[in-house]
């Protein structure tokens, strides 16, 4: 299999180092070479996140060059704009449909974007968008939101829901494990 890159988006506290763990988890449970990166500046403050995962026969690098990303899952509609420059010409794009406001906009030093869903539309006319709070909120928890976006992603991936359920198993503490494998499966109906 040709190396698989995937770029993972958002904002600081919504569980995308998380997710990204799980992705090169359930790769490398399916025997596969997984290199991964992050970048986390002023994450706790609700800053840009993101993680990059590479898999295939065998990764060199865990940096994504610009462009070249087969699947950029944005955690937040705004993040899908800022890191648009990562996505491959016949790349997928898989949008939370959730707004943050960012500190920037919110303290007056930057006004918002005001049209970001006409701007969505055009640049990724084919994503795949999910309401993955309110899919969170069916389980219980919408701290669970990542895992709902996990589900997601795993259906545009060639893994089996096994292994990534089994990967989520290695990597979220007991006490959680029921409810992030419902937020999981939640994930995975909504887009299968």
């Amino acid at each position: 299999m040709k190396t698989m890159n995937v770029s993972l988006v958002g904002v600081g506290g919504q569980g995308i180092l998380l997710t990204s763990d799980i992705l090169a988890k359930t790769a490398a449970l399916a025997g596969l070479d997984v290199k991964k990166s992050e970048i986390h500046g002023m994450a706790q403050r609700g800053g840009s996140v993101i993680s990059q995962v590479r898999f295939g026969e065998k990764v060199f690098s865990p940096i994504i060059p610009d462009g070249t990303s087969d699947l950029l899952v944005s955690f937040e509609r705004l993040e899908t704009l800022r890191w648009r420059h990562l996505l491959a010409p016949d790349g997928k794009v898989l949008i939370n449909d959730m707004n943050m406001t960012p500190v920037t906009v919110s303290s007056g030093q930057q006004p918002a974007v005001a049209d970001l869903e006409a701007r969505l539309k055009a640049e990724y006319p084919g994503a795949l968008y999910i309401d993955a709070m309110a899919l969170a909120a069916t389980v219980g928890n919408t701290r669970a939101m990542n895992m709902v976006v996990a589900g997601a992603l795993s259906t545009l991936t060639p893994f089996e829901a096994e292994v990534w359920e089994q990967a989520i198993r290695e990597r979220v503490p007991g006490k959680l494990l029921d409810m992030n494998i419902q937020a999981f499966e939640a994930g995975r109906k909504a887009v299968l």
